[in-house]
């Protein structure tokens, strides 16, 4: 994709959004932020994620991160498709702000094209509090977004970023599983990141790169 891409800062944007006006850094500034993008209101895909990121938003909310959702109509045209939204997902509150993008300027500023469609995309930025992207997903028109695959990253990121990035999370991991340990760490530093032990796999190649370790 080109354009902003995972460690770039987010440009500094002025937004109107269904809550207020606000500029983008000032948004992300004390937390992270999970920015997601559809190319329309009144969609059928984009009206079941923006359900469910309502019917999630304590799960975000217990990780002090917010939600910035982003559409390509105007304000009156969001504020009524919340009407659907919240009637197709029984028990979803739309109460994070959706940005209103009715020129297409701002999407892509944000890399948020779809290069098949040529156009507005289904798509999702992690951002840290310093503005800068941890992670993205691109989803093609067709296939709407996992919910649980979202929340799985964050942790990973989270976590990660608590340990400054010295972990990092094996496939298929999920909070409380263990971690492996970043081959940039000497054995003696992990030894005391990790005081209760780390368990070194012994693999063919006899290299000890594959460290396990808890985290709690």
């Amino acid at each position: 994709m080109p354009g902003i891409t995972l460690g770039d800062t987010v440009p500094n944007l002025a937004v109107k959004t269904t809550h207020d006006n606000f500029k983008l850094h000032d948004y992300f500034a004390d937390s992270w932020t999970v920015l997601f993008s559809h190319p329309g209101d009144f969609t059928p895909v984009c009206t079941t994620e923006l359900g469910a990121m309502g019917k999630y938003a304590h799960e975000f909310q217990k990780r002090g991160v917010k939600l910035l959702g982003l559409s390509c109509d105007d304000i009156q045209s969001h504020k009524e498709w919340i009407k659907d939204i919240e009637a197709f997902t029984p028990g979803s509150k739309v109460t994070y702000p959706i940005i209103a993008d009715p020129n297409k300027e701002i999407i892509p500023q944000l890399n948020m094209i779809d290069p098949i469609e040529n156009g507005p995309s289904r798509a999702l930025h992690i951002v840290g509090p310093d503005s800068k992207i941890k992670l993205s997903f691109l989803y093609p028109s067709t296939t709407g977004r996992n919910m649980d695959e979202v929340l799985r990253a964050l942790d990973s990121l989270l976590l990660a970023s608590k340990h400054q990035n010295k972990i990092a999370t094996p496939v298929n991991w999920k909070p409380d599983e263990p971690v492996v340990i970043s081959p940039s760490v000497p054995d003696e530093e992990a030894k005391k990141l990790f005081p209760e032990g780390f368990k070194t796999a012994d693999l063919p190649s006899k290299k000890g790169y594959m460290r396990l370790a808890d985290v709690f």
